[in-house]
C-alpha cells in the first residue's frame, strides 16, 4: 500500500511522537518538584545576639535561666531544619516508590543533604536512602542545653568565652582551635573555635547525627521512633557513653543535671 505525501508526513510525525514518549518513559523518567517548607531561610538566619558574660552573673538561678534562654532559640531552629531535611528525604523516597524522578533542584538538595550527614550512596533507591533517616532526626533540646552547661561550665569556660565552643568539641589540625592547658604530652588535639554559639550548636548536632562514636545514640532514637515513643533527653542520654572518658559517671552526671535543672528547662520548648 502506497502512502501519499500528506500521509507520509503524518506517519513520520506519529513515529516521532511515539519515540518521544518512549524516551520520556524509559530514558527520562517523570519528575516532580518537591515543595519546599516555608521559613527555612529564616531558621538559618537565627541570631542569638551578644553573648552574656555568664561568669559575671553571681546569682546561680539567674545564671542558669539566662544560659538556657540564650541558647534555646538556636537549638530549636536547628531541630526545625533537621525536620525539614527529614520530611524532604521522606518525600524523595515516596517519589521513588511512585516511579517518579527528581527535578534538578531536588537532586541538588538531596546531594547537599547527603554531604551534610556524611552519607555515601552509589545509587538513589529506597533501600539506600532509608538508613539515612537514622541520622536525620532531632535532638532533645533539654539534652543539648544540659550538655552545653556541663561542657562549658555554664558558659564560663575559656573555650566558651574565647572560642564560642559550648560542647568541648575537638579538632586535630594544628592551629584549628585553642590548645588545652592540661593537654598531655604527645596529644595533638585542640578545642575547636567557632564564629558564634550557633555554629557550635550546628557542629555539635551534626556530630551526634553522623559520628560513628554515637551510633548507639542514633539506634536508641530510631528504636524509640519505631515504637512510636517520644525520644526524650532522659532516654537518649545513654547513647552519649563515648562523649566523655568518664563513661558511666558522665551519663549519671547528665541525668542528675536534667533532674535538678528541670525548673529552668521548663517554658516554651518547641522540640524537647
Amino acid at each position: 500500500m502506497k502512502i501519499g505525501n500528506v500521509g507520509q508526513v503524518t506517519f513520520a510525525l506519529g513515529l516521532a511522537v511515539v519515540a518521544l514518549l518512549a524516551m520520556r518513559l524509559f530514558i527520562f523518567p517523570n519528575t516532580s518538584q518537591i515543595s519546599v517548607a516555608p521559613g527555612e531561610r529564616q531558621l538559618n538566619n537565627v541570631d542569638l545576639g551578644k553573648v552574656p558574660l555568664f561568669a559575671e552573673i553571681e546569682d546561680i538561678a539567674t545564671k542558669k535561666q539566662i544560659f538556657f534562654d540564650f541558647l534555646r532559640p538556636a537549638i530549636e531552629a536547628q531541630n526545625q531544619l533537621i525536620i525539614h531535611d527529614r520530611q524532604f528525604l521522606l518525600a524523595v523516597i515516596e517519589q521513588i516508590d511512585n516511579g517518579l524522578g527528581l527535578s534538578e533542584n531536588d537532586s541538588d538538595r538531596l546531594t547537599t543533604i547527603l554531604e551534610k550527614y556524611q552519607y555515601d550512596v552509589k545509587a538513589i533507591t529506597r533501600i539506600t536512602l532509608m538508613p539515612l533517616l537514622k541520622r536525620i532526626d532531632i535532638i532533645p533540646v533539654d539534652m543539648v542545653l544540659v550538655q552545653a552547661a556541663n561542657e562549658s561550665g555554664w558558659g564560663s569556660s575559656r573555650f566558651a568565652v574565647d572560642g564560642f565552643n559550648f560542647f568541648g568539641q575537638w579538632c586535630f589540625i594544628e592551629g584549628c582551635g585553642l590548645v588545652p592547658l592540661a593537654r598531655a604530652d604527645g596529644k595533638i588535639h585542640e578545642v575547636a573555635v567557632f564564629d558564634s554559639p550557633k555554629d557550635s550548636i550546628i557542629a555539635y548536632m551534626i556530630n551526634l547525627n553522623t559520628n560513628s562514636a554515637y551510633r548507639l545514640f542514633r539506634s536508641i532514637r530510631a528504636d524509640l521512633r519505631a515504637q512510636k515513643v517520644k525520644p526524650t533527653a532522659e532516654k537518649l542520654v545513654y547513647g552519649l557513653m563515648n562523649y566523655s572518658e568518664r563513661k558511666d559517671e558522665y551519663i549519671d552526671e547528665l541525668l542528675e543535671m536534667l533532674k535538678h535543672n528541670k525548673p529552668y528547662l521548663q517554658g516554651n520548648k518547641a522540640n524537647a
